[in-house]
């Protein structure tokens, strides 16, 4: 191979070996001789001397870590539960992060500020408030723990979420109990409450037929009375069947001859 080819693809390689590629959603920072740079390479092609440098590379885009672990209640009860924690890293103090913590910041710091953080918080509820509506509650108590110790730091947790919680089995049980016994009682109120209801439909209709037979009896005098029968015989009249009525034009009490 002559001397010239050998160069160019000595330097061909050594060209493609000092350029890296800074990806969307992620910085790069140099460090040369263990010495770290402050500037901040964002997505893009970055060159460099191979030999002294390394171009380092941290996400900045929002990152999702899952851990199981168990969470001590108010009642001193350990519930187990799966935990996503959502966060991303300040692209400013990406150099101050990999200077005083490492690469391996997830493990050194969020997940054990984590751990602590919400130990701390659950240990205030009761387990059971972890199925009910406290739980977001919990998620942003825990949240806001963390944000108080980290977001110096560099990191921003935006959401820490319970998405799996168990109890143990006879701390269930106890819940069930109640449950049933809560829906039960509800469902009691209810019928009563139908109940009394229906007897104030009851009353106000008793009320009623009182208040009208009142009115008829008070508007029952004579004038009403030689009214009402001269209409009945009006009707009579008009029946086809042959009848005589004999009055003498006082009010008569109308009878049924066949009657017993």
């Amino acid at each position: 191979m002559p001397m010239r080819t050998f160069l160019l693809v000595f330097l061909s390689v050594a060209f493609l070996s000092s350029c890296t590629i800074i990806r969307p959603g992620e910085v790069g920072v140099k460090r040369k001789l263990g010495v770290m740079n402050e500037k901040i390479h964002r997505e893009g092609p970055v060159t460099y001397f191979p030999f002294t440098t390394r171009v380092l590379k941290v996400p900045t885009r929002t990152i999702n870590v899952e851990l199981n672990l168990d969470l001590p209640s108010k009642e001193g009860v350990n519930v187990n539960t799966t935990v996503s924690i959502l966060y991303h890293i300040i692209p400013d103090s990406v150099p101050r992060i990999i200077e005083t913590v490492g690469l391996n910041f997830e493990e050194i710091l969020i997940l054990s500020v984590f751990r602590s953080k919400a130990a701390d918080v659950t240990s205030q509820f009761l387990a059971k408030d972890l199925h009910s509506g406290e739980r977001s509650f919990i998620e942003l108590g825990i949240r806001d723990s963390m944000n108080k110790i980290l977001t110096p730091r560099g990191f921003i947790i935006e959401q820490v979420l319970m998405k799996s919680i168990k109890l143990p089995p006879s701390l269930s049980k106890a819940i069930e109990d109640k449950l049933a016994a809560e829906q039960d009682a509800q469902r009691m109120e209810f019928v009563l409450q139908r109940e009394r209801q229906e007897a104030e439909r009851k009353k106000i209709e008793a009320s009623g037929i009182r208040d009208a037979q009142l009115i008829i009896a008070q508007s029952l005098n004579d004038t009403t009375l030689r009214y009402m029968t001269i209409e009945a015989f009006r009707e009579l009249a008009k029946s086809p069947n042959a009848k005589v009525i004999i009055t003498d034009g006082k009010p008569q009490l109308m009878v049924d001859p066949n009657a017993k």
